[in-house]
């Protein structure tokens, strides 16, 4: 089968990934090997082909947002069938049977895999999963927009559940690409007040259309300092983290969805985080959270905004999303 493959990480601007033939191996009792049709473009992906996550498992096909058809069924599966519309996210597999599986938070299991970064992941023909961490969808679903909601929507929607703003309050996005613009229709469909924060003027335009009730630019946040109930961080910085922080009330919750941040910035404890304000972080998800958002999204008509190209583009794919031009999300067609 073609994929495209890393071996070393470099900037996306020197088109690391090569477009390359190889076997896909036999898949395992608990495997299904699926077609890819569609897999989106992740930040993550970004961040693991230029090397600021580290210990990806070289040679590597990225791409961990999914959907294709099952071809083929390992002897132990008893929940997919050939023929099978399903998605394949991040979550490649747990331990099941640490502290945090067994206590329904697998998404901190220290022996988790992922898709796309520890084993070999959808920037291909055909990509191999566990047949328990991937979804069945229906048959009628579009696979270029549903794409994005395996890891963009799904991380989104953990990270709005940690935010736990109150009924009819008001949350704010802090950055405005493929998560937040699935999120911010969810929080605005379940009636809730979501503001967005860009810099970016598309991404703002974007924003107002699919439902947020005020959109701010970086630079002319004074009028929602401490108005906030909740806010979520997407923009991969620290100075979003911050703003976050000073715009939530006393008592407020700002939720870190992000990989990697880098170092952050020396900030002033009694500026930022007194006033019993919270900061939380979110690791990957859990198959609760996948299937519960699946479901919900499929009820309240979420869809992703998408551009699609061929997947010889993937390298400059990842540098247009690197450079802020995607608006909504980019997705792959093997």
């Amino acid at each position: 089968m073609k994929g495209m493959v890393l071996h070393k990480y470099a900037k996306v601007e020197d088109r690391p990934l090569s477009m390359e033939n190889f076997e896909a191996g036999g898949i395992k009792s608990d495997e299904v090997l699926v077609k890819v049709i569609a897999c989106g473009v992740c930040r993550t992906d970004l961040h693991i082909v230029e090397g600021q996550l580290g210990n990806a498992n070289l040679p590597l096909v990225p791409g961990h947002e999914i959907v294709g058809k099952v071809e083929e069924v390992g002897k132990e599966v008893w929940n997919l069938s050939k023929g099978d519309l399903v998605g394949v996210p991040w979550l490649h597999s747990t331990c099941g049977k640490c502290e945090y599986c067994l206590s329904g938070r697998e998404n901190l299991c220290h022996s988790k895999e992922f898709t796309g970064y520890t084993v070999n992941g959808g920037y291909a023909e055909y990509v191999k999963a566990r047949s328990t961490f991937a979804f069945r969808l229906e048959n009628d679903a579009d696979p270029y927009k549903t794409a994005p909601l395996l890891c963009a929507g799904i991380i989104g929607y953990r990270a709005f559940k940690l935010a736990a703003p109150p009924p009819g309050g008001s949350i704010g996005m802090f950055g405005f690409g493929s998560s937040a613009h699935i999120t911010l229709q969810l929080a605005s469909k379940l009636g809730f007040e979501a503001v967005a924060v860009s810099r970016n003027r598309e991404h703002i335009d974007l924003a107002k259309r699919l439902g947020a009730a005020a959109t701010y630019s970086y630079d002319n946040l004074e009028s929602i300092r401490g108005k906030l109930d909740s806010a979520i961080v997407f923009a991969p910085a620290s100075r979003p983290i911050l703003d976050a922080l000073e715009s939530v009330k006393s008592g407020g919750r700002v939720i870190v969805a992000d990989i990697y941040v880098g170092n952050m910035e020396p900030f002033s404890y009694e500026r930022y985080l007194f006033n019993e304000r919270e900061l939380k972080s979110v690791e990957a998800n859990t198959r609760e959270d996948a299937v519960e958002f699946l479901a919900l999204s499929r009820r309240l008509k979420i869809s992703s905004v998408v551009e699609t190209v061929g997947l010889e583009k993937a390298n400059e794919a990842l540098e247009k999303l690197k450079k802020g031009n995607v608006n909504g999300a980019i997705v792959l067609k093997p």
